[in-house]
């Protein structure tokens, strides 16, 4: 991941001059360019099309659409784009947006958020735990295929871990979990998912 340098944009200017643009994001008024890899896609694309076959056997009104933006919050030019984000289209309505932009404002629209680690590590582990947590979404995923993250956030030794972030009282409890090892989810309490059904072949 690089940072741009340019001058800093509002929610708006970013929106109108990258919304379709979907390597990019704002983080306090600053361009992120994101550069996905192709092993990087792989592991999104396998956990979306897992997560599909779960919505639909369970007959969820949830969708995870392919270019979601989330507004965190509303004073701070912060635009992110999940790698993968779980919303439930019967709260959409109440979403001042979605009609015009594909933009989530409120946190019950969404069930669940992605992140698939990459060379930015330190914004999925940090940045992005404190501004989920805070906008208020109930359960955080950070899909860390290569084990990069510190050791302080995913042990020792480093190994391909899914940190799997639940809210309780404004703050994420999180819990690990390693190949082999079935996740569990609050969201999806009957998904059958490992590690190893999503990595790169």
């Amino acid at each position: 991941m690089t940072y741009t340098p340019t001058k800093l944009l509002t929610f708006d200017s970013f929106i109108k001059q990258y919304g379709t643009q979907t390597r990019y994001e704002l983080a306090d008024g600053e361009l992120i360019d994101m550069e996905p890899t192709g092993p990087h896609e792989t592991v999104a694309g396998k956990l979306t099309s897992k997560l599909n076959i779960e919505i639909d056997k369970q007959q969820l009104p949830w969708v995870i659409p392919t270019r979601a933006i989330v507004r965190p919050f509303a004073n701070i030019a912060t635009a992110r784009r999940p790698d993968l984000v779980v919303l439930d289209e019967l709260a959409l309505a109440q979403e001042p947006l979605w009609q015009r932009e594909p933009v989530i404002t409120v946190a019950s629209s969404i069930k669940l958020v992605v992140e698939v680690v990459s060379t930015n590590w330190e914004t999925d582990y940090a940045r992005k735990v404190e501004e989920y947590s805070l906008f208020g979404i109930s359960e955080y995923w950070i899909v860390d295929f290569l084990g990069l993250g510190g050791i302080a956030f995913i042990g020792r030794p480093k190994q391909p871990t899914i940190t799997v972030c639940q809210l309780v009282d404004d703050e994420y409890e999180q819990r690990q979990f390693r190949l082999g090892e079935r996740i569990i989810s609050q969201t999806f309490p009957g998904l059958e998912l490992q590690l190893s059904d999503v990595l790169p072949r």
